[in-house]
């Protein structure tokens, strides 16, 4: 079920690696261009490399940004942030990312990326995976834009 948000969209949360390669961050920076266009509210865990991409894409093109932070500080989000979320719960802050989403955008990244995955699972959230190889309960899609198009198909708006 959605809830509603000041966007018509759904909010989409994206996880990532928290350090990216220069064609991963391009990635997610065209991921969340994507989801600007679409009216979407990209959820992400706040700080740098996946995150921040995925917020700096999103703003480019006048999304809107959530940030749940693993710190107790708003002040640590990175500066594409519109909502941060202090949590002061380090890595189990994860847990919330994709329970704040109506859909999951999956991107490379490490083993805080699989927690993500697997509390998306936990959740019943549709997961979208680029770049993640085969995971179970991940669809696997080529671009931003097919990512995108499946969450809107799965999703009950």
């Amino acid at each position: 079920m959605t809830v509603g948000t000041a966007h018509s969209g759904m909010r989409v949360s994206v996880i990532g690696g928290g350090s990216v390669t220069e064609q991963e961050e391009k990635l997610a920076r065209a991921v969340g261009e994507r989801l600007g266009r679409r009216d979407h509210t990209v959820v992400c865990g706040g700080l740098g490399g996946t995150m921040r991409a995925v917020c700096r894409g999103a703003k480019a093109t006048g999304g809107e940004t959530i940030g749940i932070l693993p710190v107790e500080d708003r002040s640590a989000a990175n500066e594409y942030v519109d909502i941060a979320i202090a949590t002061g719960m380090g890595h189990a802050r994860n847990a919330l990312v994709p329970l704040n989403g109506d859909g999951v955008i999956a991107l490379p990244g490490r083993a805080g990326t699989l927690s993500e995955i697997g509390f998306a699972g936990v959740y019943d959230r549709p997961i979208v995976g680029i770049g993640c190889g085969e995971l179970p309960g991940v669809e696997t899609v080529e671009t931003p834009e097919a990512a995108v198009a499946s969450l809107e198909a799965r999703v009950e708006r």
